[in-house]
């Protein structure tokens, strides 16, 4: 284990499995002012970036008619709990192809979390 490897560790922090096809509810921190508040962002894991304690995942919405991309850190303190609402059986690692579907077309096929 590098020296770079031994640092990340203490940074981790115990997150559930994800993948993309995953729709999640992300309970994130905001701060506006002198108050802190939870908002929480329900949407689809169209895409993972690994990498330790710098992985990533994009989740997607669709908000009054308007797609919504938010890209979140994995291990950032602002998020403070995950989710995994439902999960789909997909065969490719990165979902932008959702990008262009709407409505029914952008459906994907639900799974049960033991099959997986």
């Amino acid at each position: 284990m590098g020296a770079i490897e031994v640092l990340e560790k203490g940074q981790l922090s115990e997150r559930p499995q994800l993948k993309a096809g995953d729709t999640v509810r992300v309970h994130v921190r905001v701060r506006e002012g002198d108050k802190e508040r939870i908002q929480v962002f329900e949407g689809t894991i169209i895409g993972m970036h690994r990498g330790g304690a710098r992985a990533s995942f994009t989740v997607r919405k669709v908000s009054f008619g308007q797609g919504v991309e938010r890209i979140f850190p994995l291990h950032s303190p602002s998020i403070q709990k995950i989710d995994v609402v439902r999960s789909a059986k997909v065969r490719r690692a990165k979902l932008y192809f959702l990008r262009e579907r709407r409505g029914k077309a952008a459906r994907m096929k639900e799974t049960t979390r033991h099959e997986l």
